[in-house]
């Protein structure tokens, strides 16, 4: 699943490194990811939560890029047509803003799109909850991409995810 997820970053003219924080299963992951032009960095804090392993990818980074995506390695439907709206979205902001898709309704979903101002506060987080803290910080600087594509923005925890 993480490969497949890889391969859209890849996919996507939009994104110029694919870094891949690993913990849990990091030797299955890294094999899973053999072949690809990544590069994998390992959270030894990994048992501390999501947060963690954003806090180290952000603070992994080799270059100065003006944003980073945060995306679960666990949502196979992504496809690079939406990564490449939401980075163009970002190109449109002056890389100021937070970009995610966004359901119909207006529900707030992965990956999430963060400008460089943000980093400090990405590198500081731990726990479950991921970037859930720093995002409702910084709702003044969203901007929503809606999209009617449910699919590409599924994240699979457990088998019973998976469509039928």
């Amino acid at each position: 699943m993480v490969r497949v997820t890889a391969e859209a970053l890849l996919g996507a003219g939009c994104i110029e490194e694919v870094l891949v924080v690993t913990g849990h299963d990091a030797e299955a992951i890294e094999e899973a990811l053999e072949g690809l032009a990544v590069r994998v960095l390992y959270n030894s804090d990994w048992r501390d939560g999501m947060g963690r392993s954003i806090a180290r990818g952000v603070a992994g980074l080799t270059a100065r890029p003006d944003g980073v995506a945060i995306v679960q390695g666990d949502m196979p439907f992504l496809a690079p047509e939406l990564i490449e709206r939401l980075g163009a979205t970002f190109r449109d902001c002056h890389g100021k803003s937070v970009v995610f898709p966004a359901t119909p309704s207006g529900e707030q979903r992965n990956p999430v799109l963060w400008p460089r101002r943000f980093f400090d506060r990405l590198k500081s987080l731990s726990g479950p909850e991921g970037a859930k803290s720093v995002l409702n910080e910084a709702a003044e600087f969203c901007c929503p991409v809606l999209t009617s594509d449910e699919k590409a923005l599924r994240d699979i925890d457990v088998p019973d995810d998976l469509p039928g």
